[in-house]
């Protein structure tokens, strides 16, 4: 997947073949009032305004209580973008917008782009990591409306990919007991335990986490069956033999590569015979400069603003080998650009 210049017309499409369009000066000043236009429609909630139907510009300002005149020129960016369409004066949802941006959609990422507001922060610090190298560990930062922001934009993120991954993951036959390591919000471990009638999971999680997103699992409605546990996945004891799955989602690109070998040796141990250990991630490209700028751009942002940045998934599965795992196969989710499940499973 790739974010670039499209070309609206067939004078523009010459322009870009030509080679004489400076598309440098578009990709930044259109790219950074484009993101920005996404992210204040949002916090604004403009769009939510006309989830009943169409309204005049004038009329959405009155009621989310902004500007006219502001409102209308920012309303034509979204227009631009194809989440609104405007006939006369009134703007009216996209299919797109009433499914990935209205608070109330089951597939809303609204949270997630509430979440950019941190990362503006955290992304205008690049130059500072590319010239000392030193990564800036941004949840620490964080108050409790920035952990309930966090939590929810990754909730919103786990719903568009938990059910694909609830069914793509190998799993041993009537498992009952998995861990979900760094799992918060809880939501991956709800998709399995749906999927799988016999099982329970806990999800285990640092503790200002666990604090955060306890209420979004409450919401989950599953009892018993998804809990939290408070703890530290590179130092607790995960226990031995005594898991049929365990899973990690989003979560190796904040450790080393020490780290990530430590916890597959200690997950293998905890895992009964046939145990699966599962591996969800953004995959580092595995020849630089290839394919795949969402993984490139997903690596960067990661050593950015964590440890280590994105693994490649052969990286992965060699700390599930040298653990004595047998790794399958690299699954590429569709949902999830540059994302893989790697697992690995437990022999006799």
């Amino acid at each position: 997947m790739r974010v670039g210049l499209i070309p609206e017309s067939a004078f523009e499409q010459m322009g870009l073949w030509s080679g004489e369009v400076p598309t440098p000066v578009l990709e930044t000043f259109n790219g950074l009032l484009a993101v920005r236009s996404l992210m204040a429609v949002c916090r604004l909630g403009l769009l939510d305004v006309l989830a009943d139907g169409p309204l005049s510009s004038e009329e959405v300002a009155r009621r989310a209580g902004t500007a006219p005149m502001p409102t209308r020129r920012l309303l034509d960016v979204v227009a631009s973008q194809r989440y609104l369409v405007r006939e006369g004066d009134a703007y009216a949802l996209t299919p797109a917008a009433r499914r990935w941006l209205l608070a109330g959609s089951p597939d809303s990422v609204r949270d997630y782009l509430l979440w950019r507001y941190y990362e503006w922060e955290w992304v205008s610090r690049l130059e500072d990591h590319v010239r000392t190298g030193s990564c800036m560990l941004g949840r620490p930062e964080l108050d409790e409306q920035g952990w309930d922001t966090y939590q929810r934009a990754m909730r919103g993120l786990a719903r568009l990919g938990a059910t694909e991954i609830a069914a793509r993951t190998p799993f041993p036959r009537g498992a009952s007991t998995m861990l979900d390591i760094g799992g918060a919000h809880g939501f991956l471990s709800v998709a399995f335990c749906r999927r799988h009638a016999g099982l329970k999971a806990v999800v285990l999680e640092l503790p200002e986490a666990v604090q955060a997103s306890a209420p979004l699992l409450a919401e989950e409605g599953m009892g018993d069956r998804v809990v939290h546990r408070a703890g530290d996945a590179l130092a607790d004891d995960l226990g031995e033999a005594c898991w049929d799955v365990v899973v990690t989602s989003s979560v190796v690109h904040h450790f080393t590569a020490e780290e990530c070998a430590s916890l597959a040796r200690r997950v293998a141990r905890s895992l009964k015979v046939g145990g699966v250990f599962a591996v969800i991630d953004f995959s580092r490209p595995d020849v630089p400069g290839g394919k795949g700028q969402t993984s490139a751009l997903m690596d960067l942002y990661f050593g950015m603003t964590s440890v280590s940045g994105a693994w490649s998934a052969d990286q992965i599965a060699a700390w599930q080998r040298d653990a004595g795992l047998v790794p399958r196969k690299p699954l590429k989710l569709r949902r999830g650009a540059g994302s893989v499940i790697q697992a690995a499973v437990r022999r006799a």
